[in-house]
Order: C-alpha cells, then sequence, then structure tokens
C-alpha cells in the first residue's frame, strides 16, 4: 500500500513540479531546441537522386489546407523552385529547406496564382541565403514584365534592409531577380532551357489559352524524371513529354464540383462568381484525364496538384477522384509540404513526407 501512495503523490508532484517551473525549464530548452532548428537542413540528409516536394498543392480559390501551387525538386544539393504561389516560400522554410539552396526559379505562367508569391521568395532567398547575387527566374515570354515589377514592388523594401542589416546580410548585389526568356521552338516537342551539374530542365508548350504562353517543364537527374504539367486542357504533348517518366505532378479540377458550385452561386444571384466556375472548365484537366494521361504515358506514379476547388470539407476528395482509380490506380492527393525521394540510377519512389 506504501508503493501505492507514494506513486500517486509522485503522479501528482511531478506534472505540478514542471508546471511551476515551466518558465525556466523552457529557458534552458528553448535555447537548444533553436540552434538545432537553424543548424538544420534536411537537404543534407537526403541521399543522391530527384527529390520532388509540393510548396504548395492548391489553386486559387481560398483553401484553410492547401496553398497556392508551387512545386520544389531538389537534386544534387539544390532547389529548383516551379511556380510561387501564396504562401509556397514559407511552406518550403516549414519543410526544413535552406532557402540558400534555392538555385533557379521557373515560371509555367502568368495567371496570379502562380506568380503571386514571387516577390516573397525572392526575398527569403537573398535574406535567408545571404545571397550576394540575384535570382535567375526563368518563363515563356512576358517573364521580363512580371519579374522586373516585382523588382521595383520590393525596391523600397530592399533599401530598409540594406541599412538595417548592413551589407553582410543584406547586400544589396543580391537583391531581386534576373528574367530569362524561354526560347521555345514551337515546331519541336521540347526545349531543354537549363543544363548543368546534371540537372537537365526541359520545357514544352500546353495549351492553357487565353493565358498563353504557358508551359510544362520535365526535370531529369542521374537517370530519374519527372514532369510538371503546369494548367492546360488535356495535352498530346505533354503526354509525349511524361512517357516512362517516374513522377508525373498533374494539375487537376473536378467538372463535377466546379458545375455545383456554378450553379448554387447562380441560384444565390452570385452571377459573377457562376460564370467564373464555369468558364474554367474548358482550359484544365480533369482528374481522370490527368489519369488517362499517366496510363498511356507509362508513367509510374500520378500526383496531383493545383487541386480545385478546395478539398477542405470531409469527403470532397472521394467526388474529386471518382473515375481516377478505376483508370490509373498509382496516384496520390497532393498536400502542402509533401515530398517525394527517387534515388539515383534505381527505380524505387519513397515518400519522405506526407505534409507539413
Amino acid at each position: 500500500m506504501k508503493k501505492k501512495y507514494i506513486l500517486i503523490i509522485l503522479f501528482v508532484l511531478i506534472p505540478t513540479m514542471l508546471w511551476i517551473n515551466r518558465l525556466a525549464i523552457l529557458e534552458i530548452v528553448l535555447p537548444q531546441a533553436m540552434e538545432a532548428r537553424f543548424s538544420n537542413d534536411y537537404i543534407e540528409s537526403l541521399q543522391d537522386g530527384l527529390h520532388l516536394g509540393l510548396c504548395g498543392s492548391g489553386g486559387p480559390m481560398p483553401s484553410s489546407t492547401r496553398s497556392g501551387p508551387c512545386v520544389v525538386a531538389i537534386a544534387g544539393n539544390k532547389s529548383f523552385i516551379f511556380d510561387a504561389g501564396t504562401n509556397g516560400a514559407r511552406n518550403f522554410g516549414l519543410m526544413g529547406l535552406n532557402y540558400s539552396s534555392i538555385e533557379a526559379v521557373f515560371i509555367t505562367h502568368f495567371h496570379s496564382d502562380h506568380i503571386d508569391g514571387l516577390g516573397e521568395l525572392s526575398l527569403f532567398r537573398w535574406i535567408g541565403g545571404q545571397k550576394r547575387e540575384p535570382l535567375n527566374v526563368y518563363g515563356p515570354e512576358g517573364i521580363d514584365q512580371v519579374v522586373n515589377g516585382f523588382n521595383v514592388a520590393y525596391e523600397l523594401d530592399s533599401r530598409y534592409r540594406n541599412l538595417h542589416h548592413g551589407d553582410d546580410v543584406a547586400d544589396l548585389n543580391g537583391y531581386g531577380m534576373i528574367p530569362i526568356t524561354l526560347d521555345m521552338d514551337e515546331k519541336i516537342a521540347s526545349t531543354i532551357v537549363f543544363n548543368d551539374d546534371g540537372v537537365k530542365v526541359e520545357a514544352f508548350s500546353v495549351n492553357h489559352a487565353p493565358a498563353s504562353p504557358a508551359v510544362g517543364y520535365k526535370i531529369s537527374y542521374k537517370g530519374r524524371s519527372t514532369v510538371i504539367s503546369s494548367d492546360t486542357s488535356k495535352n498530346k504533348n505533354l503526354e509525349r513529354n511524361s512517357e516512362d517518366v517516374d513522377l508525373l505532378i498533374h494539375s487537376g479540377l473536378s467538372p463535377k464540383l466546379l458545375k455545383m458550385m456554378s450553379t448554387a452561386a447562380l441560384q444565390a444571384g452570385n452571377n459573377a462568381q457562376a460564370k467564373i466556375f464555369h468558364d474554367v472548365l474548358d482550359y484544365h484537366t480533369y482528374p481522370f484525364q490527368a489519369a488517362e494521361i499517366a496510363r498511356d504515358a507509362g508513367v509510374k506514379h500520378l500526383l496531383f496538384y493545383h487541386i480545385v476547388p478546395p478539398l477542405d470539407v470531409p469527403g470532397l476528395e472521394t467526388l474529386w477522384t471518382s473515375k481516377v482509380k478505376g483508370i490509373f490506380k498509382n496516384y496520390t492527393i497532393g498536400k502542402d509540404g509533401m515530398l517525394f525521394s527517387l534515388p539515383a540510377n534505381s527505380d524505387s519512389i519513397d515518400t519522405l513526407k506526407d505534409s507539413l
């Protein structure tokens, strides 16, 4: 009985003492945790290969669970960003990735949800990575207008940071972005736009008119490959470029759910929203169509991103993928923070992170 009472006393006493001394404990533990956080670089822990993550898996509609479209490809300890949607730059950091690793950004097209985080991404890479050279941003014709606009918008901010932190942290030589227009040849299926240290990036045209030009990208590294679709209607050129790739990262829009939303908006008297929900149906790929592309191209795995509409309500995923499984079984519905690993010169596809 005495032992029983001692255990009960300890059970009550220990949590009580921890609670009373919580501030002192936090002052001891927090500095250690902070040091570990700032010294940790998740990229260094990755084995050699091509690694693909979703900094943002959503589309233009507000979502409580998915940020704007943003894909990171990691190869040879360098990161390459494809589109810079809302909150993508912050999610990149939350994934444990180092901003100094960002080598270049590739933009697919100029809809706002694909570029609205570009300024913040550039800023984080400049300050967080203590860069002394601007960030290269590749994109189709028009990229100079977009990039130069962000450079102007953030110019005052850059001066404040330089005055406050000095050249060692915020060297103005590293501020901003350099636009690089893709030299595309419409007569060929794809064009190599980056080829360095074993990392090859090819761009190819897709159909997202009137948002034109629009391109998708294929990334290759040490025997592994992935394709990022951009926003597009079902596209034969994309299918050709996706032949036998390990991972196809494809946008998806549910016509059934968008039609429901259009009808509901119309009945509520919101004609503008009803028209938008109706109009977007003709220049996106439906989930079952992306599954058909994956099947016909011999893709090993299909990862959905740019998910429209948001799947914040339980049960919507079932409707969104209602026709997919019967066409192509190896698929994943993307979430923010998800990270896949394609080890060099192998066939394996490993999921390193399910979400943030």
